[in-house]
C-alpha cells in the first residue's frame, strides 16, 4: 500500500510546490503525526506507507500562501479518509485557491 498527494495551485495553475504536508492516523487515543513532508517542485508528495484504518492529511495552506504573498481564507486543510484495502494505492490530491479547495481520491 502507499499513499501520495498532488497539490495544484488552481489561481496560477502551477504545481504548489513547497506545501507542508502532515500525515496523521487515528488510533484509540486520536491523531498522531505519522509522518510530514513538502511538496517537490511538481506539487508532488509520495512514498508513505499507511495501513489499513483512518487517515488524514494535513495540508499547511496558510504558511504557503503566506509565503507566495497570497492572503487565504483557509490556514490548513485536513482530508480525512479511510485504508480499507491496504494493497491498494491511495492518491490524495488537493486542487488549492486562496477561498476554496477540493479533493477526491486519485488513482
Amino acid at each position: 500500500m502507499s499513499l501520495s498527494t498532488h497539490v495544484l495551485d488552481a489561481t496560477s495553475g502551477r504545481p504548489a510546490a513547497g506545501l507542508t504536508v502532515r500525515w496523521e492516523s487515528r488510533g484509540d487515543g486520536g491523531w498522531t503525526e505519522a509522518q510530514a513532508g513538502e511538496t517537490d517542485d511538481d506539487g508532488r508528495l509520495r512514498g508513505w506507507q499507511p495501513g489499513a484504518g483512518v487517515h488524514r492529511l494535513v495540508f499547511d495552506t496558510g504558511a504557503w500562501f503566506a509565503r507566495t504573498g497570497t492572503a487565504g481564507f483557509y490556514p490548513e486543510v485536513a482530508v480525512t479518509f479511510e485504508v480499507t484495502a491496504p494493497d491498494q494505492h491511495y492518491h490524495v490530491p488537493l486542487l488549492l485557491s486562496p477561498f476554496a479547495y477540493s479533493t477526491y481520491r486519485g488513482s
